[in-house]
């Protein structure tokens, strides 16, 4: 009987051991769940109170320091530092909070040598900087792994400084990463409780580093996405308002019809065309070209028509006005850039045509009563704004030729006759006289639209890489 009772309490306690190691491990699993459910609540608490630093704040130290402090607040320490990686692939202290000891040995010597503690921390936390492999910081950098010293007493990685308020007691290092690429390393240390950083806080502090790669990278693609729809927006104003200094309406009562055709090669062009009327029996028409493209050449255009529209109100010769507009633009423009131009002045009352051409692509002239029917007008001139004017001046001249009832004058920058197609062969002016030929009976609106088709059709659906610009003007004669 006793051999059976002895049995069956034996049987009993092996019972409950395995039921307590069974209830240990749920224990120890349940454990484990809390513990990274309290990892996990602190992430997110950690990734709100730095969500208004990602998307609002455009200075990136600024950025750090806010991480920085919800890295205090979130892991419990004394203090935190982050060293960002520069171009020179050294890691510099951008930002810290709470008196976290520098790291180096030249650290050390310096604060020997400092009249206050004040003095050795602003000089230090000024100029630290760690290259791969030196430090714990280089170490971090150089092996791309986390460092948890629990107990720094005794650590031989540590430095410590004579100043006890410089004592590290524990620390924890990590690298800052975004898509396996370094931005810095992130530094706690000093537990507020004074309990030695364990597996938990690690493990914690890893989590946050990898949530502050990705705030950094947000922040910066936001930052940059700011800036992209900045300048958007500047070059869309830039763009509109470029737009209403092109001519839109053209004089009407008179037996002459216009026609255009504008397309920048980027937003913003810098070619330009304008008609002026001078007064009842004269209008000016122009074409120009400004080297480059972008804002810049935006800009010089914009100074290029308002000083054009001025001066052409002063001289009747297109020579005179050009010769005074070189001098205007050499005041202004930086070097490098120039400007060319063709500049015309139909007279109505005599139906005759003026011409000056600073260095632009020669202007063609149909006329069915001419011998050669289309031809260019050659005449001498070379660009504004590169020479003074006792250069320009002799270099500039008018051409002068009858303009009556079926002529035709097409203005022209080079974006038109030099697009190429997927051959590499140009358009050509030669190809652009024939078009003018074939169509000049039609209206001026409608022989624009046969170039640009045509045009549309020899690019091979190639985009333009220079800005296409063409002012028509059609004789029609007085009506009856």
């Amino acid at each position: 009987m006793l051999l059976f009772f002895t049995g069956v309490l034996i049987t009993l306690l092996f019972t409950a051991l395995i039921n307590y190691r069974i209830n240990r491990k749920i224990s120890i699993k349940e454990e484990a769940i809390q513990r990274l459910e309290q990892e996990k609540q602190i992430v997110i608490d950690f990734m709100h109170s730095i969500s208004g630093a990602i998307t609002g704040e455009k200075n990136r130290q600024k950025l750090f320091h806010k991480i920085i402090h919800a890295a205090i607040t979130n892991t419990g320490a004394m203090s935190a530092c982050i060293f960002e990686k520069k171009s020179d692939a050294r890691f510099y202290r951008i930002a810290v909070e709470g008196l976290f000891p520098p790291q180096n040995q030249a650290s050390v010597a310096a604060l020997k040598h400092s009249s206050s503690r004040t003095e050795f921390i602003k000089n230090t936390y000024e100029t630290e900087s760690y290259s791969i492999g030196e430090g714990l910081v280089g170490s971090v950098a150089k092996t791309g792994k986390p460092i948890l010293i629990s107990r720094a007493k005794n650590d031989p990685r540590v430095i410590q400084h004579d100043d006890p308020a410089l004592h590290i007691h524990s620390l924890m290092l990590a690298p800052v990463t975004y898509d396996d690429s370094l931005i810095a390393i992130l530094a706690v240390a000093n537990p507020l409780s004074g309990v030695p950083f364990d597996a938990m806080d690690f493990s914690l502090l890893q989590s946050l580093a990898s949530q502050v790669g990705l705030a950094i990278q947000n922040s910066t693609t936001i930052q940059l996405q700011i800036e992209k729809n900045k300048l958007d927006l500047d070059l869309q104003l830039a763009q509109n308002i470029q737009n209403l200094l092109l001519p839109s309406q053209f004089p009407e009562d008179i037996p002459l019809e216009f026609a255009t055709h504008y397309l920048p090669a980027q937003k913003i062009g810098g070619d330009l065309y304008d008609v002026f009327e001078i007064d009842t029996d004269s209008i000016g028409v122009a074409i120009a070209d400004v080297s480059g493209k972008g804002i810049p050449a935006s800009i010089v255009m914009a100074m290029c028509q308002t000083h054009l529209k001025h001066l052409i109100k002063q001289k009747t010769s297109p020579a005179d006005i050009l010769k005074l507009l070189n001098e205007e633009l050499l005041k202004t423009m930086r070097p490098g850039m120039f400007v060319t131009l063709s500049l015309g002045i139909i007279n109505l009352k005599t139906n005759s045509l003026t011409i000056a051409r600073a260095g632009h692509e020669a202007p063609l002239f149909y006329s069915p009563n001419h011998k050669e029917r289309i031809f260019p007008i050659e005449v001498s001139g070379m660009a504004l704004g590169i020479v003074p004017g006792e250069i320009f001046n002799e270099k500039i001249e008018d051409f002068t030729l009858s303009f009556q009832k079926d002529d035709i004058l097409v203005l022209y920058t080079d974006g038109v006759t030099e697009m190429e197609n997927k051959k590499q062969v140009e358009f050509s002016a030669d190809r652009l006289m024939r078009i003018i030929d074939k169509t000049s009976s039609k209206n001026a609106d409608a022989i624009v639209a046969d170039i640009i088709e045509r045009l549309n059709d020899f690019a091979e659906g190639l985009e333009p890489l220079d800005d296409q610009t063409l002012l028509l003007i059609k004789h029609i004669g007085k009506p009856n």
